[in-house]
């Protein structure tokens, strides 16, 4: 079982502090919106019920090639807090939050954000839309894929482990006009986009939950 999955089970997601739009303009001209820096805030990843327990230095060793080998060293620190962690699982949990949260925000589903966010949250995304609606625009977005999802740092700040993930995916975009005319993109060109999500967890209380804290443009 994967030691972490996204609304498996249960919606509930807490907090995530996304805002604004980000356009990527490429020699297609095609725009990719997506919530820009996220400051520290709190999506819920769930664990599964039973997460798989390894030998320490096995575990890292096993999952060194989804680790950035600079980050070696800070994934054993929070291995060696943590013995559950289980960094296979912890990236596949990441990857399901990231497909989710994008493509709820670029489809403008009000509902479902207000399910998965809290007041503060929904909010921000609800002017994001608001937004949009008022320009007449539309965006239909899609991920194709994501090729890489690796630990780009991780290690401990007290008793909070911290762990961002590098995303590297192809994602399709089209943004459309109020008559439907399409003024920038195209879904059967992919752009590449580079992304860093660094989430947190307090490896000291009982509460299994790592929040996503932070996502940014990675270099």
């Amino acid at each position: 079982m994967p030691e972490i999955i996204i609304l498996a089970c249960v919606a509930l997601f807490v907090g995530l502090r996304l805002y604004a739009v980000l356009g990527r303009r490429t020699g297609h001209e095609q725009s990719i919106v997506k919530p820009a820096d996220v400051q520290p805030s709190s999506l819920v990843v769930r664990p599964a019920a039973e997460p798989v327990v390894e030998r320490k230095a096995e575990a890292v060793g096993a999952a060194s090639a989804m680790i950035d080998p600079h980050a070696l060293d800070g994934v054993r620190s929070l291995v060696s807090a943590d013995p559950h962690f289980d960094v296979a699982g912890f990236l596949e949990g990441a990857r399901s939050a990231y497909r989710m949260v994008l493509e709820a925000f670029w489809r403008g589903d009000e509902e479902e954000l207000r399910r998965l966010v809290d007041d503060e949250v929904y909010d921000a995304f609800r002017e994001s839309i608001e937004a949009r609606r008022e320009a007449g625009e539309t965006v239909e977005n899609r991920l194709v894929a994501i090729e890489r999802a690796q630990i780009h740092s991780a290690g401990m700040a007290g008793q909070m482990a911290v762990v961002a993930v590098r995303f590297d995916a192809d994602i399709a975009a089209v943004t459309r006009d109020a008559e439907g005319n399409v003024v920038a993109g195209s879904l059967t060109d992919a752009v590449q986009t580079h992304d860093l999500w660094t989430f947190s967890r307090n490896v000291r209380i009982d509460d299994p939950n790592w929040t996503l804290i932070e996502t940014d443009e990675a270099a």
